[in-house]
């Protein structure tokens, strides 16, 4: 039977991989809470994989935010993102682990690359300064794979993977008022504006940035397709110094149409605010996902059923926000 170990099996993008795995008869998921590993601690990490006998790592764990909690916490996005990740991936390495996985994220790449985004732009501009930090520590992520696949992928067989996945909603999203992404931000505003009777919904920015976003069961399937594919496959579209896959859904849209989608989607009557003096972040983030297309795969849920699947999440959570 297969050990796999999920660093990160509570969080979103963790929580599923575990759906999706979870009924695999051949496979043994081994899983950690927070309060049982730190994955920051260097001497935890080791002694766990040191006393677990693991044959493939999946490192869905990583302490993520939207644009207040990226500006308020800096410190902590870069810090706590670069010693899970470093922690992770050397003691796989040490302990002989030829598989793993290591999620990147599109905020990795400059700010003003061109559209869509290809993986070969990693590492061609500046950063969007809003989430540096966090960017930051996931090229450092990318990079520990490609490194470690470059000098021991020969002579130790080993065979570290990393995907750059677009923005992600979904099932376990956070609804936190402040620290929560795009999608999940809207839908509580929206739900709130809607059981208050508000005439209006107050939103960040201008409403012209365009994104791109994929529901999260759609990650964890085209995820777990790159960890699958033979090694044959994955470098027919990947390089040495290009080693990592974009994720994504081939479309995007602009915050104002996207936030007129949610509100009719929830049922919320008002007028939208957008406030010019907030931040929009990058104005443009899409991902050129050809690569993985190329080889078969390509997203099954829509934008519009994936937010009306997250808002049922969401009103299903509403005890626990």
């Amino acid at each position: 039977m297969k050990k796999i170990f999920i660093a990160g099996h509570k969080g979103m993008v963790g929580s599923a991989i575990i759906r999706k795995l979870s009924s695999d008869k051949s496979i043994k998921l081994i899983t950690r809470t927070r309060g049982e590993l730190d994955l920051t601690s260097q001497k935890e990490v080791f002694e766990f994989f040191d006393s677990n006998d693991i044959d493939e790592v999946i490192i869905a764990a990583a302490k993520v935010g939207g644009i207040f909690a990226n500006s308020k916490y800096p410190a902590n996005f870069i810090y706590e993102n670069l010693m899970i990740e470093a922690n992770i991936i050397h003691a796989s390495f040490i302990n002989r682990i030829k598989k793993l996985l290591f999620f990147g994220s599109v905020c990795s790449y400059p700010k003003d690359t061109q559209q869509p985004i290809r993986e070969d732009s990693l590492l061609t501009g500046p950063l969007e300064i809003t989430n540096e930090p966090y960017a930051i520590a996931k090229i450092a992520g990318v990079k520990l794979c490609e490194s470690y696949n470059n000098q021991y992928g020969v002579s130790h067989n080993i065979d570290f993977r990393a995907v750059m996945p677009t923005n992600l909603y979904g099932y376990g999203d956070n609804y936190h008022r402040d620290n929560s992404h795009v999608i999940p931000a809207l839908i509580r505003k929206f739900h709130e504006a809607k059981v208050n009777n508000l005439e209006y919904v107050d939103i960040w920015g201008s409403g012209n940035a365009k994104r791109e976003f994929l529901f999260i069961d759609d990650l964890a399937e085209a995820a777990l397709y790159v960890h699958n594919l033979s090694k044959k496959d994955y470098s027919s579209i990947t390089s040495s110094n290009v080693s990592h896959i974009n994720i994504g859904y081939g479309d995007d849209i602009s915050i104002r149409d996207l936030a007129n989608l949610i509100s009719k989607i929830i049922g919320f009557n008002g007028s939208l605010r957008f406030d010019h003096d907030k931040p929009d972040g990058a104005m443009l983030k899409m991902s050129d996902t050809s690569k993985l297309k190329s080889l078969g795969w390509s997203p099954k849920i829509s934008l519009k059923e994936g937010i009306r699947l997250s808002y049922e999440d969401f009103r299903k959570s509403l005890n626990n926000l």
